[in-house]
């Protein structure tokens, strides 16, 4: 039985809940080319199809958010969407009909002028909503404070004792880091019942806590995008949306707001279409990966023109079989292992656990196992000292053993370099007048073939298909290398020479993972024996005399 007490209280609280569902507003939902389709308004807990004249009108593609919503609701999509400025008028209704409190968060804000507060704001003034008090660092609805402020980076801890509210909305999501991510998502939790579980709990309930994501993606390999993208990759791109129990994902563009021609963006739009790179037309627009840097050595729209290119041009995989492996020691970065079968790569792997000796061992195997003819691996940091316990894990296999230097001078110095994409030289250069060392030397390699691909898959024109490159579709990693091949930038030399920025450059200065995976590539394009770096025989293991 309940208390006196404990029953007056749930008395109130279904009475004040009572008053706020009679207040509630109509949303008409808009279609880009079907105009306005249908109205919902709320009657009760659930949302109900009304004829009553709409107080808002919202893009179609947000009625999952109200009728479908989850613990963690995901809008991504490019610009001119209206994905911020639905979620804020869903938050301002929530607030004007239950009085529910939104934590408005994103992973940097200086001020309160990075945040939403200016865009709820206009919206209360637009859609002509009474009761909202704006102050300068909350906004208050009849009296209660129902929308709060902050970045995630400097209020962790703040965050995760954060209480009483119902929503939280993450503005560019995308730039969330791993541990904001961790620190955030148990935040959001119902608040515990006043008495025994199951007693008043779900009469006074109003709604289960939310975090909204709103994103356009960067990169891939973004700690956001590999949580909340990367997994539903496939339905998203299918179906545009992905939901299980727990999460509801949708993308949404421009194409999905019915007052984007309204916008004043639409001229920009198709100026940046014929301006820009696809890649990039397609991270502003479409809310594509942004697997790209500027000045970047390979394009994106290169790199896919590759994907099953011995298919697409009906040449077959012939030649040698080789092999790279680029060594890690403990901690964040991945070991590497790239493998090609003359102009097809059928095979990128990583193994993310273990010591550089473990890792060693397993590359090797795979070698063996994919029965290479030529494996090499990175001997300028710790793989140094992988010689004999390659030697030994090779034993008797025919396959020639190399050390890649990627530091040393390049090969073949006084050859003239002939490069695929013409701006990159004029004249003629020798290698040693080209690249400032064997890195950038193989680089250069890999964008020539990975550009004469792409000119002979989109454009027609004619190439040898044993200076292409293939990337079978099959291999697990695909999207991975892709992400790291794309975003490897060139470095300003003084002297004129193509230099690559080194891994721990990449890392400080861009924060950009240690690219393994595309450092492994780049070892597989010496593709004749005379051509491997430093091609040496590795003498096997002498034994103590008994």
């Amino acid at each position: 039985m309940l208390a006196h007490a404990q029953k007056l209280e749930l008395h109130a609280l279904l009475e004040e809940k009572e008053r706020r569902s009679r207040s509630s507003t109509c949303i008409g939902f808009v279609h880009p080319e079907d105009g306005h389709t249908h109205s919902l308004a709320r009657s009760g807990e659930k949302w109900v199809e009304t004829t009553h004249t709409p107080d808002v009108y919202l893009p179609a593609k947000l009625e999952p958010i109200l009728t479908r919503p989850k613990r963690f609701m995901v809008l991504i999509g490019g610009r001119g969407s209206g994905k911020s400025l639905g979620i804020g008028d869903i938050r301002l209704i929530a607030a004007k009909d239950k009085g529910e409190k939104t934590y408005c968060l994103r992973e940097y804000q200086s001020s309160i002028k990075a945040s939403v507060h200016s865009l709820l704001d206009d919206e209360i003034e637009r859609l002509e909503f009474d009761g909202f008090d704006v102050l300068q660092n909350t906004i208050l609805y009849e009296d209660d404070e129902v929308f709060e402020f902050a970045g995630l980076a400097r209020n962790t801890d703040s965050i995760k004792s954060a209480h009483g509210f119902s929503s939280f909305i993450v503005e560019e999501a995308q730039f969330l880091t791993d541990s904001s991510i961790r620190a955030l998502t148990p935040t959001a939790r119902n608040k515990p019942n006043k008495g025994l579980p199951g007693d008043i709990g779900e009469a006074i309930q109003s709604s289960n806590v939310s975090i909204t994501f709103i994103a356009n993606p960067g990169s891939s390999e973004d700690p956001f995008s590999q949580k909340f993208i990367v997994p539903y990759l496939d339905d998203l791109e299918r179906n545009g949306i992905y939901e299980d129990h727990l999460r509801l994902i949708i993308v949404m563009n421009y194409e999905d707001n019915p007052w984007f021609q309204e916008s004043g963006l639409e001229a920009e739009r198709l100026d940046d279409f014929q301006s820009l790179p696809r890649a990039l037309y397609d991270h502003i627009w479409l809310g594509k990966f942004n697997d790209s840097v500027d000045n970047a050595l390979i394009m994106a729209e290169w790199f896919d023109a590759c994907i099953d290119a011995h298919k697409k041009l009906g040449f077959e995989a012939k030649g040698a079989r080789i092999g790279s492996h680029d060594p890690s020691d403990l901690g964040e970065d991945s070991k590497g292992f790239a493998a090609r079968h003359g102009s097809v790569v059928f095979a990128v792997e990583e193994k993310t656990d273990g010591n550089v000796n473990e890792g060693g061992h397993w590359a090797a195997q795979l070698a063996m196992a994919h029965k290479l003819d030529y494996f090499q691996w990175d001997g300028d940091g710790m793989g140094a000292g992988l010689g004999e316990q390659m030697s030994k894990d090779c034993e008797g296999k025919q396959m020639r053993l190399a050390v890649f230097k990627g530091s040393e001078g390049v090969t073949n110095p006084e050859a003239t370099y002939k490069p695929a994409v013409k701006e990159i030289v004029e004249g003629q250069l020798k290698n040693q007048d080209v690249f400032k060392n064997q890195r950038a030397q193989f680089y250069f390699m890999l964008r020539d073939r990975i550009y004469k691909t792409y000119r002979a898959v989109i454009h027609g024109e004619y190439t040898d298909p044993d200076e292409m490159i293939s990337f079978d579709s099959e291999m697990p990693l695909l999207k991975k290398l892709r992400a790291e091949v794309c975003r490897m930038p060139k470095k300003p030399n003084h002297n004129g020479l193509n230099e690559l920025y080194t891994k721990a450059e990449m890392k400080t200065k861009f924060k950009i993972p240690s690219p393994n995976l595309a450092d492994s590539l780049m070892m597989l394009m010496p593709y004749k024996p005379p051509l491997m770096a430093n091609n040496i025989h590795i003498p096997k293991p002498m034994r103590a005399a008994k």
